[in-house]
């Protein structure tokens, strides 16, 4: 379904996600607020705390890994997707639809800080580096019913050491496959075992037991 922007007066994109906000109940912690399972962060939520109008499987042929060490998550590693488009790579992730307000506040809540940003200007280039944080880098990686697909990584890009994640940051992740994307068990598995910073510091039996 393609809204009406031109009546609704709002413009809408996709979010793709590829991190702890694969889990949808994460995820509107970022819309609504609150305080997800396992982090040490509440969340302040957007200025409009509306629902995504519709939710969906996206899959981005960028490479996933896990690197630094986030506050928020236990001292250790989280999720980013390296630069550089390659077939090669299947990084799952669920992309939302939200308005274009509330991905600039996603943004700033991922980011500790505002961050201007044109999407059209984005859109055009591809890939465009706002802010030297950790997810001041915003990627326009595709389109679906009309809405561009955006999401947003580090410029450092994977030449960056990396680092284990905590469990319960891949727990989260771990609930997203599991419960929104429904991936099964072995699925599961095979798809973090093989991830840098995951590799070698996880089993696979470990990332088995996380799921319960």
């Amino acid at each position: 379904m393609i809204l009406d922007t031109k009546t609704d007066k709002v413009n809408y994109v996709w979010y793709a996600s590829y991190g702890s906000n694969l889990s949808r109940e994460r995820f509107l912690c970022y819309i609504e607020g609150g305080q997800p399972k396992g982090s040490a962060d509440v969340e302040i939520g957007c200025s409009d705390n509306s629902l995504p109008i519709k939710e969906a499987t996206h899959i981005m042929q960028h490479p996933l890994y896990f690197a630094k060490a986030s506050a928020r998550w236990q001292n250790q590693g989280v999720a980013f997707i390296g630069l550089k488009k390659e077939e090669k790579h299947h990084t799952y992730s669920r992309k939302y639809l939200i308005t274009e307000e509330q991905f600039k506040d996603v943004v700033k809540q991922e980011n500790g800080v505002a961050i201007d940003m044109d999407l059209d200007d984005i859109k055009q280039r591809g890939l465009r580096t706002l802010k030297d944080t950790w997810y001041g880098t915003l990627l326009y990686v595709g389109e679906e019913d009309g809405y561009p697909i955006f999401t947003f990584t580090a410029d450092f890009d994977s030449d960056v050491p990396v680092t284990k994640p905590s469990k319960q940051y891949l727990g989260m992740i771990i609930n997203g496959l599991r419960n929104t994307l429904k991936l099964d068990r072995t699925e599961v598995v095979n798809y973090l075992s093989t991830k840098p910073g995951v590799a070698d510091n996880y089993s696979r039996e470990d990332i088995e037991e996380l799921m319960g």
